[in-house]
């Protein structure tokens, strides 16, 4: 596959996306090859630890591809979606369960699916350009690929905000939240990385200390105004604050799809603060299941990618309307559709 590259390197079994013309976007073919990968080192002895990175200096990964999705959506035929979704997610827990060291390098965009890829790893080295977020909600989808469990887990109410706002955080914000673990200087990387291939040992990894982080500074204002138990109540907050930073989050709210905002800010609740991956994107897949025919997700896709004129057209026009009724019928259980964790090849 041009777009990716699986191979063994000394003692690392190694995955680098190659797909820059896109930010090297995650493909339904490429999340299933990186999944057998995984799946064929986690019980060879040769393999001491996974390396994942990526080509360019633009992006590890700025999401999941998602024009067939929205091109079989159009169609009618919301099945596609759905095994793409599905078999995601299957990936995404095997990286958050995996047996050996998964190391991943993020430089530049880290978004939506690949948080999803980087960010439940062992061992996630930063650096100076790293740009970690995850925008789901401007697509009309709530934040996914195990990103709920992040955000829940991320300090006081700063997984609200950054769920509900899509803000991207840098190397110092992401690892204060919980999205990484170690900064490391792009400059230093080659040689980090042929250090872990030949010794197969993550202390290789230097400890060195991470910049600043502005969202660390702004938590007590962060955990005042995402207080709020329902998406109206946030708004309020921060129109009634009137700081400089309440006004850019309304903003960063207004581009955002209601209905994907109110299930996102109850997935939270539901969660609470140390969910188990498998919880987390069980919880996500019954909103992504229906997303197709039953949330703004075609709309904010055409809005985004298709049509790129970034005027969506949402179903509700402000998060005060979504009712709490609409909530629960997203986030309902699927019954015989409920998302399970068996890959190809595992059954007995």
């Amino acid at each position: 596959m041009t777009d990716l590259h699986i191979r063994r390197e000394g003692r690392a079994g190694r995955i680098t996306l190659d797909r820059g013309h896109a930010l090297n976007a995650l493909s339904y073919e490429m999340c299933l090859a990186i999944d057998a990968a995984l799946r064929d080192w986690a019980e060879n002895d040769a393999v001491a630890l996974v390396l994942v990175d990526a080509t360019g200096d633009k992006a590890f990964c700025a999401g999941g591809d998602l024009g067939e999705m929205y091109a079989t959506g159009r169609a009618g035929d919301a099945g596609y979606g759905r095994r793409f979704w599905a078999d995601e997610y299957r990936m995404n827990a095997r990286i958050a369960e995996y047996p050996k060291p998964i190391v991943t390098l993020m430089q530049g965009y880290t978004l939506g699916g690949g948080v999803g890829l980087g960010c439940h790893a062992s061992h996630r080295v930063v650096c100076d350009t790293s740009r970690i977020a995850m925008p789901e909600c401007a697509v009309g989808i709530v934040p996914d690929v195990g990103g709920s469990r992040l955000l829940a887990r991320a300090p006081g109410r700063a997984g609200a905000y950054l769920g509900l706002t899509g803000a991207r955080m840098g190397p110092g914000c992401a690892i204060w939240a919980g999205f990484a673990d170690h900064f490391v200087p792009r400059a230093d990387w080659a040689a980090l990385v042929a250090e872990l291939v030949a010794t197969g040992d993550v202390r290789a990894i230097p400890d060195q200390s991470a910049p600043d982080s502005p969202l660390a500074t702004r938590a007590a204002q962060i955990d005042r105004l995402f207080q709020g138990a329902t998406g109206a109540e946030i708004v309020t907050a921060l129109q009634t604050d009137r700081s400089s930073f309440a006004t850019e989050a309304l903003e960063m709210l207004a581009r955002g799809s209601p209905l994907a905002q109110a299930c996102a800010l109850e997935v939270l609740a539901r969660l609470g603060p140390a969910p188990g991956i498998r919880n987390a994107l069980a919880m996500e897949y019954r909103f992504t299941w229906r997303a197709t025919e039953q949330s703004d997700f075609l709309e904010g896709i055409r809005a985004a990618i298709i049509d790129k004129d970034r005027t969506p057209h949402w179903r509700h026009s402000s998060l005060a309307e979504v009712s709490a009724a609409e909530v629960e019928a997203m986030l309902a259980s699927l019954g015989a559709a409920e998302m399970t964790f068996e890959t190809e090849g595992e059954r007995p």
